[in-house]
């Protein structure tokens, strides 16, 4: 018996299309969803000359209950759009279709409202592009992608969508991802106590030389063909900086807000286009609950037994938020706020962490603090996504706490250890760059290798210094972290900075100036801020070697016997551990994993002079005593007064 087809729309399109298929189909035709989804069809096909976006969220409503796959064709502002194919109940429909390719396009905003008010009042009868050859070619792909479907072969737009330029023809296939939140098919778990437990599983690494569990020979496979497409991508354009030292390569995340730049930097361009592509992943997964839908809204009074109190993970103090115009109000108990579920490994139990401190984009206007991507990490398996989690939380307290204490670090002799790439890393920014590179040690009372790596300028022009850190179980490793992110801001903030000299000038005379991150790099490439860092910079301190600084023995073969090694240390010290689940349906689906840890009690890394967080956090007092900085534990108006210089 011949298989039935459902044509709905009407137009040139859906003319050529009958005519294609209804010599080999029995093919059913009805202009409307105003009498309702066909009875009975294998296939429908929503067809029209222009864009109707009304008409395409009426076929998702009623073809799921029919449980009728549909594909649809249709012109907008010049451009032949073919699929999704669409099967009721399988994530991938075709809002999620639109919404990426909205997202991707520069114009994402004006899209948007015009698409709204298109679903509201209809649109136009024919794009003013929908021409009788383009249309044809429309046809011929919507024809033989019914044929493939009707014929149970492979269908090719399963999750994907063909573009046709309808001026040149040209068209190209483009892969989407389902986007979780999707009212249509979205299918989020409520967050949970019991998801939010962790268990930590054998995580081998995947050589001795290693902290990694997965190789991006391995990553390859899929970083690029599901994540990165400029029509239908969440991230949608790379760049290769061809000025830095280094490979550094940037890929772009598009926001309705604005676009959210993500680096990789390595030696080489594509190992680096890689990177910034977990980097971007990162990224999404840290800016809202993408994977589990919060469910928990309420006070912490209420709440206290199971809840972190979020005064631990420091606050602004009260002088700040009695500023006028501050953009925060101070935390109230009794006030109910969004919670989600994390794990404590301190206290070996699941726990309530505010919302606002698990995804750092929220909290403007309603929040009590702006929390930053500061502890936000993906890895190839929880137990990796967990490691690089604390090591970035170590690297930023270790960083604030020499700054805030004005710590006379040791400092490290580079050519004390036998690492030949290191050595030539440092030989290249002198040689291509003109900087010299200072290291220091940096680490805290836990013992986790940390170092401040600080860049001088030899040259007349450009910016004089530039600080940045590191922390990782292999000291080297550290080192070589921060040297890339040095590398990346040497010879691109030079022309900048000659041009903004008058303002950093402000900037140094007037800290409530420094107001984006961007600012605190700028401020300390003037050379008459250099001062603020001669703390670090004496020059009579003698080098150390890195076996003299360096004490911490990692030689296991299983990431997470490291990590269990890490998690002793912390409990030791009475350092909790907190980690949120952030990992989304985009990313599972390749096994890569994200997390936010918070270790209350450190410090967590902000920008922006006003936004300073150090209330609540007593630990910035204490530990320069415990590791031989200071002989008395030191006061709050004893810290350094001046913005940082983390870039």
């Amino acid at each position: 018996m011949s298989a039935v087809v459902a044509i709905i729309g009407e137009g040139l399109l859906a003319e050529h299309v009958y005519g294609e298929l209804s010599a080999q189909y029995r093919v059913v035709r009805q202009t409307n969803f105003e009498a309702g989804a066909p009875e009975a069809a294998d296939l429908a096909l929503v067809l029209h000359d222009a864009w109707h976006p009304f008409v395409h969220q009426q076929a998702e409503e009623l073809l799921r209950l029919t449980g009728i796959p549909w594909l649809r064709g249709f012109v907008s502002f010049g451009e032949g759009v073919v699929g999704p194919l669409v099967r009721p109940g399988t994530p991938g429909c075709s809002r999620c279709a639109d919404m990426r390719r909205l997202m991707a396009g520069h114009d994402r905003k004006e899209m948007w409202e015009l698409q709204q008010r298109l679903a509201v009042h209809g649109g136009v009868p024919c794009d003013a592009w929908a021409s009788r050859t383009g249309l044809l070619q429309v046809a011929h792909l919507l024809g033989a992608e019914a044929q493939r479907v009707l014929q149970g072969s492979q269908a090719r737009l399963e999750g994907r969508v063909f573009l046709i330029n309808l001026k040149t023809l040209k068209n190209s296939c483009h892969f989407f991802l389902p986007d979780p939140l999707c009212p249509v098919c979205g299918r989020l778990p409520d967050d949970s106590s019991l998801a939010a437990r962790i268990s930590l599983k054998p995580t081998p690494k995947i050589s001795t030389d290693s902290y990694r569990c997965r190789s991006m020979d391995d990553l390859n496979k899929v970083l690029v063909k599901d994540y990165l497409d400029h029509r239908t991508g969440f991230l949608n354009s790379k760049m290769y900086d061809l000025v830095a030292p280094f490979a550094d390569v940037s890929v772009n995340l598009p926001l309705f807000t604005g676009n959210e730049g993500a680096a990789g930097r390595t030696h080489c361009y594509a190992v680096s286009e890689l990177t910034a592509i977990l980097e971007g992943l990162e990224r999404y997964c840290g800016l809202a609950p993408r994977g589990k839908r919060t469910v928990i809204h309420d006070s912490f009074r209420n709440l206290a037994d199971q809840a972190l109190n979020p005064v631990k993970v420091g606050v602004h103090a009260k002088e700040q938020y009695a500023r006028p115009g501050f953009p925060f109000k101070p935390f109230d108990p009794d006030r109910p706020i969004n919670w989600v579920w994390g794990y404590s490994f301190l206290q070996e139990r699941p726990i309530l962490v505010p919302e606002l401190l698990a995804y750092y984009s929220l909290g403007c206007g309603d929040g009590f603090v702006y929390e930053t991507s500061n502890g936000c990490a993906l890895g190839g398996s929880l137990e990796e996504a967990i490691f690089y989690g604390i090591m970035e939380v170590v690297e930023r307290d270790s960083f604030l706490m020499t700054w805030y204490a004005q710590l006379p670090l040791s400092r490290l002799d580079p050519y004390s250890v036998n690492d030949q790439e290191l050595r030539l890393m440092i030989d290249r920014v002198r040689a291509v760059a003109g900087y010299d590179v200072y290291l220091f040690n940096s680490t805290m009372e836990h013992g986790i290798p940390s170092v401040w790596a600080l860049a001088k300028n030899r040259k007349q022009k450009g910016v004089n210094l530039i600080c940045a850190a590191g922390a990782h179980l292999d000291p080297v490793r550290a080192v070589k972290s921060a040297i890339h992110e040095l590398a990346a801001m040497m010879l691109t903030l030079d022309e900048k900075f000659e041009a903004s000299q008058e303002e950093c000038m402000r900037m140094l005379h007037d800290p409530s100036l420094v107001q984006e991150m961007e600012d605190h790099s700028m401020l300390y490439s003037l050379p008459q801020a250099q001062e603020r860092l001669q703390f670090l910079l004496d020059e009579n301190r003698p080098l150390r070697t890195f076996n003299e600084e360096f004490k911490w023995k990692a030689g296991h073969a299983d990431l997470t016997d490291d990590l269990q090694d890490i998690l002793q240390v912390f409990r030791r010290l009475k350092l909790d551990v907190i980690v949120v689940d952030q990992t989304t349906p985009e990313t599972i689906r390749n096994g890569l994993y994200c997390v936010k840890v918070l270790i209350p009690g450190m410090l967590p890394m902000t920008f922006g002079y006003h936004l300073t967080r150090v209330t609540g956090l007593e630990r910035v007092l204490r530990v320069p005593v415990e590791l031989g900085y200071a002989k008395q534990p030191l006061t709050l108006e004893q810290l350094n007064p001046h913005p940082h210089p983390f870039p």
